[in-house]
């Protein structure tokens, strides 16, 4: 069979503009010869369109809109995801359309509600699962999630079924699979493996069609893949980009799957992100804090390939503390991109807010709140900044400092959107590395000096947090392997008592994070999306 994959990027809630996408695939799909075309879960209202669904009119105009998709399908069969109702039931479907004709439905299974998934709140699970005679094939139809049991990929196989196994009873041809599978570091191989699993689970080829694009913190790579029978993969899509990709079932493929670097990976996913995390909304231009330091100068680059050069401003707010050599690498850095860089020197506010406190803690000496007072200096200047502009401000943490709180609130924190939020600290080398390939735009000044807030003299993030190699490696075994402080400890030789300690103030600092921007995800465990902790609360590993 001649199948295209319209791996497209939709945009929650644009209806008109999402439908309109696919007829347009349609129309390309045709041109190349294909004989079926098969889209992402979800397509016509974009995934995860989340309480949107509770909303009568949206679920109708969805339904709507499918008879544009119908209308477009002569001579082709078409498979494409969306919401819909039947009754007081809403259902998370596949329309399986041919030749100008609705065939009916394939709902989907397996509802996840766990990480960054809550299905269950919306969808009913499928009654069924047939198969469909498309192209003179059996074919059978599934949607994201009702592949991974099978696969033992599913978080303690929470699922007291499997659809695979009802599939391999009816002995399906060819497995199409609608999918909106998040992207996050190794997510591909995953796909890969549940996709090979399938295949010789069924003894059929299973191809997948992913979304692409992103929404919200949510990026999704799109990497979409044709299996064949004997579980060899022989296509995978581009990832982070849309496209139509052509796979004929009935010939040899010559195999072609682009080698990926990890760095790379999650440079070009961040580049989407704050790419349709603008145009989705309307917006242009970006203003960030740019203070000679690495996380500050990989938000630049990211945001430079994302927006274009003449759509980033960059603010130097050097103050008494800053050195000469921060600036000028900074002044370097923006150089190097082409961008706008402001110079405003927060001294003179910065000195007014101590004469005017002065009064208030007569008797006591300097501390964290006066090195907080510049930071939310700086965070105002850039508020105003967007406020004046309609510039949208890029917040510049990492995922190691939202984990220790190692922030301001309404300082360094505020803005539209967190960049590096699921990013640990020696992966942003890895990220100004990656950066550095396209032209020499990060000094090399800036990956040498030691991590510092430049806040007070000579100044260390070294002189509130330890290593970064030691509190990385803590988050990560924590946070994404669930490792507890004991089995983290015994395995890396670290100290118990800091390991605690750590994941104490991972818990202590979760009022400062639930009043983060949305942050980018890459990492199976974001803190932004998928982690669900209270503020107020007295337990943690670690508390004995």
């Amino acid at each position: 069979m001649r199948i295209v994959l319209a791996q497209l990027n939709p945009t929650v809630g644009d209806l008109a503009g999402n439908s309109s996408k696919i007829v347009d695939a349609l129309a390309g799909a045709r041109s190349l010869g294909a004989e079926l075309v098969l889209f992402p879960e979800l397509a016509l209202c974009g995934y995860p369109p989340e309480d949107l669904l509770l909303l009568d009119g949206f679920v109708s105009e969805i339904e709507a809109r499918l008879q544009d998709v119908i209308d477009a399908s002569g001579g082709l069969a078409v498979v494409v995801g969306m919401a819909r109702r039947e009754g007081e039931a809403l259902y998370n479907s596949a329309a399986v359309i041919e030749d100008g004709k609705l065939l009916g439905y394939q709902d989907k299974t397996l509802l996840p509600t766990y990480d960054v998934f809550d299905e269950q709140r919306y969808f009913r699970s499928a009654g069924q699962r047939r198969l469909w005679e498309l192209a003179g094939k059996r074919v059978a139809v599934t949607v994201c999630e009702d592949i991974w049991q099978q696969a033992g990929k599913v978080p303690g196989g929470r699922y007291l079924m499997d659809p695979i196994e009802d599939y391999a009873a009816l002995k399906p041809e060819l497995l199409l699979n609608l999918s909106a599978s998040p992207y996050s570091v190794g997510q591909l191989r995953v796909r890969e493996e549940i996709c090979r699993h399938t295949a010789r689970a069924l003894g059929c080829p299973v191809v997948l069609c992913n979304q692409v694009g992103a929404n919200d913190s949510l990026i999704f790579d799109g990497s979409s893949l044709y299996v064949d029978a004997s579980g060899e993969l022989d296509v995978r899509g581009p990832s982070f980009e849309e496209k139509l990709i052509y796979v004929d079932t009935d010939t040899e493929q010559n195999p072609q799957y682009p080698s990926v670097d990890g760095n790379r990976e999650i440079y070009d996913a961040l580049v989407l992100g704050v790419r349709d995390y603008f145009r989705k909304q309307g917006f242009e231009k970006a203003c960030l804090g740019l203070s000679g330091g690495i996380d500050s100068a990989v938000v630049a680059c990211i945001a430079t390939e994302a927006l274009g050069a003449d759509n980033v401003v960059a603010v130097a707010m050097p103050s008494r503390y800053s050195s000469p050599e921060s600036l000028e690498d900074a002044e370097q850095l923006a150089q190097a991109l082409g961008i706008e860089l402001r110079e405003i020197p927060i001294e003179g506010p910065f000195q007014s807010y101590l004469d005017l406190l002065e009064p208030q803690w007569v008797g006591r000496d300097a501390d964290l709140t006066e090195e907080n007072l510049q930071s939310r200096v700086r965070g105002m200047i850039l508020m105003a900044l967007s406020n004046k502009f309609g510039w949208l401000v890029l917040t510049t943490g990492n995922k190691s400092e939202l984990a220790m709180g190692y922030a301001t609130l309404y300082g360094d924190m505020c803005g539209a959107l967190g960049v590096l939020a699921d990013v640990a600290k020696y992966n942003v080398y890895g990220l100004a590395r990656i950066a550095n390939t396209h032209k020499k735009c990060v000094p090399e000044r800036i990956f040498d000096k030691p991590p510092s807030a430049e806040l007070r003299f000579d100044q260390r993030d070294t002189d509130s947090l330890p290593d970064y190699e030691i509190l990385d490696t803590v988050v990560e075994q924590y946070l994404e392997e669930g490792q507890t402080p004991e089995a983290i400890a015994n395995t890396y030789g670290f100290d118990l008592m800091l390991v605690r300690d750590l994941v104490r103030r991972l818990h202590r600092s979760e009022y400062k994070r639930q009043q983060y921007p949305a942050g980018l995800r890459v990492t199976s465990k974001a803190f932004t999306k998928g982690w669900r902790f209270p503020i107020v609360q007295s337990w943690s590993e670690g508390s004995s």
